[in-house]
């Protein structure tokens, strides 16, 4: 057992929402249909944590894919 205190909500990489051949997609649609939804609205804004780091807070992709399962529109 660890010592570490569990950290809630979590970050997510692109690569772990949209998949990436080993990474299984939690949102299975291209990298470009994600920015273009991204850009709309449609989907959660990213968070910028360096240079060339963007990131999603895991609790926005869940109320994202609760919404999408519900039938109610992702925007």
């Amino acid at each position: 057992m660890s010592d570490m205190p569990s950290i809630s909500p979590s970050f997510l990489r692109l690569k772990h929402i949209i998949g990436d051949g080993n990474t299984p997609p939690i949102i299975p649609i291209s990298k470009s249909s994600w920015w273009d939804g991204v850009k709309k609205g449609k989907y959660p804004q990213p968070i910028k944590i360096g240079d060339n780091i963007t990131v999603w807070r895991s609790d926005d992709i869940q109320q994202l894919v609760d919404r999408m399962c519900s039938g109610k529109n992702a925007s």
